[in-house]
């Protein structure tokens, strides 16, 4: 026996010389017999110390084992909280800090810092009676509380509608309204008992160094690499402790014109919000200093023009808009790299700020700076992994390969994956192809594919091959306008001709969907987006007659009106945009929202060939449709009109690229946003897991308030 534990093998000498010589000199005379007893001795002393240093460390809260949390918290009273929330998942920096709460208990900033502890989410706690129209005892004046407004204070008056009011610090007429009323459309606000606590759902995710996308060359610019208009973020400062509440600069806040204008120090530069840089060919990236750059109004002004002109070495920048402009044209050759912060309400997609981690076969190829990728998938085609590092446009139509050695092989599995923190983009000039040999696996994690679909055509066999795609964004239209529309919503981003085929799509985003009968999709906490509810999001391709199957022209890559059915589709916490006929739907905490237009083919917006199998369970789907046997999802076939109308889900946005992307309103049902069977939301927000956010919001802020106040949670975001 050999031991290759470096700290047992320091034991087991330790132990073995311990023994009188004359019994070690026996031993080496026998064949080390005894020193094998020893060793195995000493590995149970290694497990035996490590566990007695393990109970030592169960003693402290910062470094006890998770399940040791909860025994901590009984000691000082902590009250556990209800809901599995992954991104909170335990509760150690709560009951680290539950003394220090109730020394200050009933104090705003505890009520903040709570509110921050127990949802995940920036937040900032409002007194509202401090904003209350009141007259002042005059021994005791309150100058910030004034009773009218200032209207030279620009920006006071900015934060009345923004972000929901949370900054608004002007005096306001009694509400008498309940703060905790329900539906949270109908809270009251300013009125002496109340106190909000204001919560920003969408985050600042950082984009580092991406290249920007050239609306003139040299010139003017966008931050968004897809060529749409995005806002802006600033990402929030750290805190330590909380000291103070919240200010803007403290939370994910969508950076305004006048706000970024007067604050350029506080979010522009290395470690900040924003940052530009100029690269020339082969050269180092070179930062915009600070004093070059100038807020200012960038929008369209007719005939292809903006409203404002940078002019000599100044450099523009539009947060509302993401737009920049050069007051001098960069040098051929040379381009902008962008750092900056996107807003996300779900994530899910390339570049979400969570990631699953997955094992990489080997060997590793890697790809950096916008080179080919051709010839590192071409070297891994028999197994293998290419990692991209960077959030580089990677202009390129590849083929990705898969092969096989020899039928006694094992499958072969080719990883095409960005690494962590990047989101390089596959800019294609045409369909993707997945050259697959039989029993072999590609999986795409974390890129941004756009300019064409993804396509596995139609072999002569029938073995299996599988398509992985993990955290990836195949664009809904396969590209985008600058207004952010699909520039082609009739295009599929997934084409799947091969009927033995196996699918798996998890937290990711992408378009329509053709995959034909025989064919197995199986969809996970992700969208499928096809751009409209009356349009198509799933469907099978209609006969090629006297033609080959392969796609090969654009005609190939459209929808149609989805009159042929797809293969098998399963669905778990996703939500789709669009109608859907598959041969057999299943679907769990689901939202299929979809409805047939004026003049549509189908019979209904949602339909399965084979209704006697499949089943749709805690799921939203149109009480027309025709599928396998629902259970407990909304609404119920024979609900009446005006039932159907309030279990509808309400969407802030249903356009991909907004912040507030998929993300469901404060306002949708509870049928809806608690109809999970779990209690959570359906659809591809399940995962953020936000009516157990609240439930546990409620629960910590009834035990700090002080007697007599009444506290509610408004969504700034």
């Amino acid at each position: 026996m050999t031991v290759t534990d470096t700290g047992a093998q320091t034991v087991a000498q330790r132990m073995f010389e311990l023994l009188p010589a004359v019994y070690r000199i026996r031993d080496a005379e026998h064949g080390h017999l005894l020193r094998e007893i020893v060793e195995v001795l000493a590995e149970q002393v290694e497990v035996l110390a490590e566990e007695l240093g393990q109970l030592y460390d169960d003693q402290f809260i910062e470094t006890c084992a998770d399940w040791v949390v909860p025994y901590i918290g009984d000691l000082i009273g902590y009250r556990l909280l209800h809901g599995d929330v992954p991104e909170i998942a335990s509760p150690r920096a709560e009951v680290a800090n539950t003394i220090a709460y109730r020394r200050r208990k009933g104090t705003a900033a505890v009520l903040e810092q709570l509110a921050r502890d127990v949802t995940g989410w920036p937040a900032r706690a409002v007194e509202f009676f401090e904003r209350l129209v009141t007259t002042q005892y005059m021994n005791h004046p309150r100058p910030h509380a004034r009773g009218t407004v200032d209207f030279r204070d620009r920006e006071a008056l900015a934060w009345i509608r923004s972000h929901s009011g949370a900054f608004d610090d002007l005096a306001h007429t009694g509400d008498v309204r309940r703060i905790n009323a329900v539906p949270p459309a109908g809270r009251g606000r300013h009125n002496v008992p109340n106190v909000g606590i204001f919560l920003w759902r969408i985050e600042a995710v950082r984009r580092t160094r991406v290249t920007m996308s050239v609306h003139e060359a040299g010139r003017r610019f966008r931050f968004d690499v897809l060529g749409t208009d995005t806002p802006l973020h600033g990402y929030p400062r750290t805190e330590p402790e909380i000291t103070h509440l919240a200010e803007p600069f403290d939370v994910p806040l969508p950076l305004a014109r006048r706000w970024l204008s007067e604050h350029v120090g506080a979010y522009y530069g290395s470690s900040r919000s924003i940052l530009l840089e100029t690269q020339s060919m082969g050269g180092d990236p070179v930062p915009v200093e600070a004093a070059r750059i100038r807020v200012c109004d960038l929008s369209d002004a007719g005939g292809g023009t903006w409203a404002h002109v940078a002019s000599g070495n100044e450099v523009a920048i539009d947060p509302v808009l993401g737009r920049v402009a050069f007051g001098t044209a960069l040098a051929a050759g040379e381009r902008v790299l962008a750092t900056h912060h996107e807003g996300v309400a779900v994530p899910i997609g390339a570049g979400a700020r969570t990631r699953v981690a997955t094992a990489r076969p080997s060997p590793v190829e890697s790809a950096v700076g916008g080179e080919a990728l051709q010839p590192h998938l071409d070297a891994i085609s028999a197994g293998g992994t290419l990692t991209i590092h960077d959030h580089d446009v990677y202009v390129e139509t590849p083929t990705i390969r898969a092969t096989t050695a020899a039928p006694a092989d094992p499958d072969t599995v080719v990883h095409l994956a960005a690494a962590d923190g990047s989101r390089p983009m596959v800019q294609a000039s045409g369909p993707l192809l997945l050259d697959l040999e039989p029993r072999t696996t590609v999986v795409l994690d974390g890129l941004l594919v756009a300019g064409g679909p993804l396509v596995l055509n139609e072999v002569a066999d029938a073995e299996p091959r599988t398509i992985i795609l993990r955290n990836c964004t195949l664009v809904p239209g396969q590209a985008r306008t600058s207004a952010g529309e699909p520039q082609h919503a009739d295009r599929a981003s997934l084409i799947v001709l091969d009927p033995f085929a196996e699918v798996e799509i998890e937290r990711s985003v992408l378009g329509p969907v053709i995959a034909v009968e025989g064919s197995t999709v199986k969809v996970t906490d992700s969208a499928v987006d096809g751009a409209d509810p009356d349009a198509v999001a799933f469907c099978g391709r209609p006969p090629v007659v006297g033609g080959t199957r392969e796609v090969t022209t654009v005609a190939d890559q459209q929808v149609g009106d989805g009159t042929e059915p797809g293969g098998g589709l399963d669905l778990h916490e996703t939500t789709v945009t669009g109608g859907i006929h598959a041969t057999q739907l299943d679907a769990s905490n689901s939202l299929l929202v979809a409805r047939l237009a004026p003049g549509d083919p189908r019979p209904a917006a949602v339909l399965a060939r084979r209704r006697q199998v499949g089943c749709l369970r805690f799921s939203y789907v149109p009480a027309e449709s025709r599928v396998g046997r629902r259970y407990r999802c909304q609404p119920e076939p024979d609900d009446p009109p005006d039932v159907r109308h309030d279990a509808t889900p309400r969407f802030t946005s249903l356009r991909y690229g907004d912040p507030a992307y998929l993300q469901l309103t404060a306002t949708t049902p509870d049928q809806i946003r608690r109809g999970a069977d779990d209690e959570s939301e359906m659809g591809a927000t399940h995962l953020l897991y936000a009516p157990q956010r609240e439930a546990n919001l409620l629960l910590r802020l009834d035990e700090y308030l002080r007697f007599g106040l009444e506290a509610g949670f408004f969504y700034a975001t």
